[in-house]
């Protein structure tokens, strides 16, 4: 939980000064996404591979962290803009690993953002 509140302060703080043209910093973004996404897929956070009584308990006290995780993957993905191009076909990979995870909420939320790689890169 407490990696989880230390990222989402790390995403406000790549929106409010690493976007504009001016200040965007490839690298600082591209280790965002890997960060994130190995928070994600890591194999604690499976609930999948624990029994129902675990499962259940540890989503009543912390709740899904990889949907949170996810669902800001999504959010920052789109925040990009014009940048999006600039990680193409680099976060192919990584964001297929986000979709792999058995979960349809985080499959709905992240699978769109295929969709909007083939446009970038059409476009």
């Amino acid at each position: 939980r407490v990696f989880l509140r230390a990222v989402n302060q790390f995403t406000s703080v790549l929106n409010r000064l690493f976007l504009d043209q001016a200040n965007f910093e490839l690298q600082l973004w591209n280790n965002y996404f890997h960060l994130a996404v190995a928070f994600l897929t890591h194999e604690s956070l499976q609930l999948e591979t624990f029994s129902q009584a675990k499962r259940n308990k540890i989503i009543k006290k912390y709740g899904d962290m990889r949907k949170e995780i996810g669902f800001k993957i999504r959010d920052m993905w789109y925040n990009l803009g014009p940048h999006k191009i600039k990680f193409i076909p680099a976060m192919v990979g990584p964001i297929l690993e986000v979709t792999l995870v058995p979960e349809p909420e985080l499959r709905k939320a992240t699978i769109p953002i295929f969709f909007d790689m083939m446009q970038c890169e059409f476009n």
